[in-house]
């Protein structure tokens, strides 16, 4: 029987914290941008918001896998 790779688990919990980070502004960020379409700053917050979303996706991919490997293995 595997043990869990323990440094790997806590890499892919912080990973893991980012992502919630991001699945939390990423919203707010849009919806900020949405909310003031007829300021200057429109299109580089909403391209922000969307960055940051599509950043969400891509850590919380990244994180699983990570957490996948600690108890798995490759």
């Amino acid at each position: 029987m595997r043990r869990t790779d323990r440094k790997l688990l806590l890499k892919s919990l912080k990973y893991f914290a980012y992502t919630v980070i991001l699945m939390f502004t990423a919203p707010i960020v849009i919806y900020q941008a949405f909310k003031n379409q007829e300021h200057a700053f429109y299109w580089p917050v909403l391209i922000i918001g969307l960055l940051a979303g599509i950043g969400a996706i891509v850590m919380a991919f990244i994180s699983l896998k990570m957490m996948m490997r600690s108890f798995f293995g490759d």
